[in-house]
């Protein structure tokens, strides 16, 4: 079976470093089942392919197999798909090979740890009865682009059909120890016959490589059935553990961050002044339909429910308790059918790609940004401009250059606590217009509250609208 993984983002030749393996050598490891090779087809500064070839021992396979193989006869021990298909073993061979780049750990180059990269993964054949849609469900949600190719029984019996086997290939923008991650658990995901017995550390492993991102996977529960082998007491554990990221006491810290934040920004009306400004961009534009990524409390879908231009209104956002907030902040069960029917709360994150994104004339994404791990910005990226597309972006985040005007803010901190960054208006300018560049959209920027002539204004715009050239 072969992973190859590519990268054209320069230098290229940095993979041979995350993944601690020389460009140049061909490197051989022994593990349980078989050998591991590891070699470049190609590395330059513009490109560099690293592949892992695993070659399976059929006869080791079974001597070293633990846990019980059903009732299949002792001849399908020996004859299988295992040595020719992606599935646990080579999960484990991942996991083993190239366990410096998962740990996000680069001696030499440790800066290019958490730095997007443009990858592309291809595994030759994955089995997955489930078909082209069960892989798409897995990893479409990541922002991957998903390539596919099914291939036949047999070329020479075309009236046989399809086989149960597929080529997948994955390319994203994102750091390599993710890419690894998702392959690390989701491969055996589509494979129903691990070749090792799945215990108690199962679970753990399942936490610790889906962290950051399965919490919030649409397929999450049936993930961890397929993972834990359907063995529903560690499956239940798994995803009890999950969901805890929802506790009570999580969303009470989070209000607290929202309050304190409040109480710096109140003595101007900064809130309202950004809500009035995103209001008078979307009346200028004339939209009709608008969804609020980042909703929380639902104050700004509140304050469009006013708009009656408005027909579509929708809030979006990763926190049930939020929701459930903005669901009694907006009475919705008080409202008319008619008002009723212009607003929708839904459960969901800004960086995974999400088909109930898509349709509407423009999305909102007001003070959310700053809070997203930087290495997660190039999948909110895809979700929000590539794949749900609106005709309008209308983005606000903090000017960090403004944070010497409060007075209750101690130097060199942050708004916010939860704020993983803040940006000067020359670097969310200069990260806008790549954007709008990449995607083909214009940008244009607005200042909001109060500007002072040295640091600007508190809060910076984006305003981002679908080029002329890229609808033509």
């Amino acid at each position: 079976m072969l992973l190859t993984i590519s990268t054209t983002t320069p230098p290229a030749t940095d993979l041979g470093y995350l993944l601690h393996k020389h460009p140049a050598k061909r490197q051989t490891f022994e593990l349980a089942f078989g050998c591991a090779h590891v070699f470049y087809p190609d590395a330059s500064d513009e490109r560099t392919t690293a592949a892992l070839l695993l070659d399976i021992d059929p006869v080791g396979m079974v001597r070293n197999r633990r846990g019980p193989r059903g009732d299949r006869g002792v001849l399908d021990q020996y004859v299988n798909d295992r040595p020719y298909v992606a599935s646990s073993f080579l999960s484990v061979a991942i996991a083993q090979t190239f366990s410096t780049a998962m740990g996000g750990r680069c001696k030499d180059k440790p800066e290019a740890v958490d730095r997007p990269l443009a990858l592309e993964a291809r595994v030759a054949v994955v089995p997955c009865r489930g078909g082209e849609a069960t892989l798409r469900r897995l990893f479409e949600p990541l922002a991957y682009d998903v390539e596919i190719v099914r291939h036949p029984l047999d070329e020479r019996f075309p009236d046989w059909g399809d086989s149960p086997y597929f080529t997948l290939t994955l390319r994203a923008t994102r750091p390599l120890r993710e890419l690894l991650a998702h392959l690390y658990v989701l491969l055996p995901v589509l494979d129903n016959d691990k070749h090792y017995w799945v215990g108690d550390d199962e679970v753990e492993k399942l936490l610790r490589f889906g962290e950051g991102w399965l919490a919030n996977h649409p397929e999450k529960e049936e993930i961890s059935r397929r993972y834990l082998k359907w063995q529903k007491g560690l499956a239940r554990r798994a995803i009890d553990q999950l969901t805890m990221e929802e506790s009570p006491d999580v969303d009470a810290v989070a209000e607290a961050d929202e309050q304190a934040e409040e109480a710096i920004e109140r003595p101007i009306s900064l809130n309202e002044q950004r809500h009035g400004a995103v209001l008078s961009v979307l009346d200028s534009a004339r939209v009709t339909s608008v969804i609020d990524l980042g909703c929380a409390e639902g104050r700004l879908v509140r304050a469009m429910m006013k708009n009656k231009s408005l027909e579509r209104i929708v809030g979006l956002d990763v926190s049930h308790a939020a929701l459930q907030k903005a669901a009694d902040r907006l009475r919705l069960e008080r409202m008319s059918p008619t008002q009723r029917s212009r607003i929708e709360l839904m459960h969901g994150s800004l960086t995974y790609r999400d088909d109930r994104l898509k349709g509407f004339d423009a999305a909102t994404v007001i003070e959310v940004i700053e809070h997203l791990d930087p290495p997660r910005l190039a999948a909110f990226e895809r979700v929000l401009f590539e794949f749900a597309r609106p005709s309008m972006v209308v983005v606000t985040t903090p000017n960090a250059e403004y944070n010497v005007k409060w007075e209750t803010l101690p130097a060199g901190s942050m708004r916010h606590h939860d704020h993983r960054f803040e940006w000067t208006r020359s670097e969310f300018q200069a990260w806008a217009k790549e954007v709008a560049e990449r995607f083909g959209y214009e940008a244009r920027f607005l200042a909001i509250g109060p500007e002072d002539a040295a640091v600007g204004a508190p809060t910076q715009m984006g305003l981002f609208e679908v080029s002329s050239e890229s609808t033509a």
